[in-house]
């Protein structure tokens, strides 16, 4: 499995990992590597499929992707990490908190799920409209319509550009069998076992992980945070202790 390792490289730093979303690359969280660099040591991952990461020949399931990430963190001989997970890699992450909880320092979920439930009328919209594309359109459609729905707005231009370029790296099978091993994923009956300080984030108008279903006491609302830049600032100023 690709990785990338950045930020400090003395071993006092606590490690940092992070795992992108569907469709997406390591390459997607360099906006964050600067600002974590300057503490953490950095391991960053292509998921299984993903881009400079082969297909496993086996069927592809979350359970396996995260099998594949603990290995990848015994070889690297890497201490507990703070485990940072973006929608896919946020389920990823938390399965890996399950079955290897000595791994997990913490865990950070960002539009992630234990189970993926049905989205709302757009996003099921969406999610039809995608997969018809799947089947019919060459990748470089499908992630321009993926991103569109991601970034609609003239002044994410940029950040459109961006997962258009990601998600065009992408092959048709990985992209599907990604949906499949999400759709089959069930961790709820799990949940009271995840044992480190975790953090859960959810966007306002994300259509498949609605605000609603991640809300947990004491919650932060901190709209609009439309970049990660913003939302980098804003976190910076926030501090949590876990109970």
């Amino acid at each position: 499995m690709y990785y990338e390792r950045r930020g400090r490289t003395d071993g006092a730093a606590p490690p940092v990992l992070f795992l992108h979303g569907l469709g997406s690359s390591a390459a997607d969280w360099a906006p964050q590597l600067g600002p974590f660099g300057e503490r953490y040591r950095l391991l960053l991952v292509d998921l299984p499929g993903h881009w400079r990461s082969a297909l496993p020949r086996e069927r592809l399931t979350i359970e396996a992707m995260a099998e594949r990430v603990d290995a990848l963190l015994d070889q690297l001989d890497t201490p507990p990490a703070h485990v940072v997970g973006l929608s896919l890699g946020g389920s990823v992450g938390l399965e890996l908190a399950l079955r290897a909880p000595a791994r997990v320092r913490s865990l950070t979920l960002v539009n992630a799920f234990a189970r993926l439930g049905p989205p709302d009328a757009a996003g099921g919209l969406r999610m039809l409209a995608r997969l018809v594309l799947l089947g019919v359109a060459p990748m470089s459609v499908v992630a321009a319509f993926v991103a569109r729905g991601l970034f609609p707005e003239p002044q994410q231009a940029h950040l459109y550009r961006l997962a258009v370029a990601s998600l065009g790296r992408t092959s048709r099978w990985t992209y599907l069998a990604s949906i499949g091993a999400l759709v089959a994923f069930d961790a709820r009956a799990r949940l009271g076992r995840v044992a480190c300080p975790t953090l859960v984030v959810a966007g306002e108008r994300d259509r498949t992980v609605s605000l609603a279903s991640t809300a947990a006491p004491p919650a932060i609302q901190s709209p609009p945070c439309g970049s990660p830049w913003r939302w980098r600032r804003r976190c910076s100023r926030c501090s949590a202790t876990p109970p």
